[in-house]
C-alpha cells in the first residue's frame, strides 16, 4: 500500500485524480488513480491513501436490469420536469408557498429543489403507475 503526502495546501485530497477515457484506443494501457482521506478519529497519522484501478475494474461486466432502465428513465424525467417547473413563472409564487408551508413539518424537505423533486416525482409516479 502506496503512503501519500501531498503540499500542505493539499492535505486532504480524496477522490479520482485522473480517470481512464474508456473510448481511447489506448484503455487498456491506462490506470485510474484514487486518493481516499480518512476523516475518522485515529491514533495513527497515516490517513491519506493511494489506489490504482486498470480498465477491468472500472467496466462493467453485466448488462442494465430492467429495473436499472426503468429508474434512469424516471430520473431523467423528474430532473427535466424540476427544471421546467423551477423556470414556470406562473407556478413558482404557488410552489415556494407549498414549501414553505411544509418546510418545517417532520417529512418536510428543507430546500426549495428537493421539495420540486418530492412533487415532480409524485406526479411521475402517479402518471405512471408506480
Amino acid at each position: 500500500m502506496a503512503k501519500a503526502s501531498y503540499a500542505p495546501m493539499f492535505e486532504t485530497v480524496s477522490g479520482a485524480l485522473n480517470k481512464i477515457n474508456k473510448k481511447s484506443p489506448h484503455a487498456a494501457d491506462q490506470k485510474m488513480v484514487l486518493t481516499t482521506h480518512r476523516k475518522a478519529p485515529s491514533t495513527s497519522p497515516d490517513c491519506s491513501r493511494v489506489y490504482l484501478r486498470g480498465l477491468s475494474s472500472v467496466t462493467r461486466t453485466s448488462p442494465v436490469t430492467q429495473n436499472e432502465q426503468a429508474v434512469r428513465t424516471k430520473f431523467a424525467a423528474v430532473s427535466a420536469a424540476v427544471r421546467t417547473r423551477a423556470k414556470n413563472l406562473s407556478t413558482l409564487t404557488q410552489d415556494y408557498a407549498a414549501f414553505e408551508e411544509q418546510k418545517n413539518l417532520a417529512e418536510g424537505k428543507k430546500t426549495f429543489k428537493a421539495y420540486l423533486w418530492k412533487v415532480c416525482g409524485e406526479e411521475y409516479d402517479a402518471q405512471h403507475g408506480a
